[in-house]
């Protein structure tokens, strides 16, 4: 009772905390929102990467996905003709074809 009696006498206050709500909602929609939402899809293209699908790397690297073990969590990708790495399937970043039209 007595914080509502303290709300009601002191107006400039109570805007304040509606303002600051109002501030975090906008932050929320435009900012922290959109961001969990590209992590959301890139997390399901790594769960469904496949072998033979064109992918890059965080580091900028383009490659063919030859072979993935799933209990370590780390993908063959072949670069160029005969050349093979290992990466952590975590590294990868994108699809190859959505990533040349971006």
């Amino acid at each position: 009772m007595n914080v509502l009696t303290v709300m009601l006498q002191g107006g400039g206050d109570f805007s304040m905390i509606i303002m600051m709500v109002a501030i975090f909602a906008i932050m929320w929609f435009f900012m922290i929102r959109p961001q969990q939402k590209k992590q959301k899809e890139i997390m399901n293209f790594r769960k469904n990467l496949s072998v033979g699908q064109e992918v890059m790397t965080a580091g900028g690297i383009y490659g063919q996905v030859k072979s993935i073990d799933e209990a370590t969590n780390v993908v063959v990708l072949e670069i160029a003709s005969g050349v093979k790495i290992k990466i952590d399937r975590n590294s990868i970043y994108a699809n190859a074809a959505q990533s040349a039209t971006n």
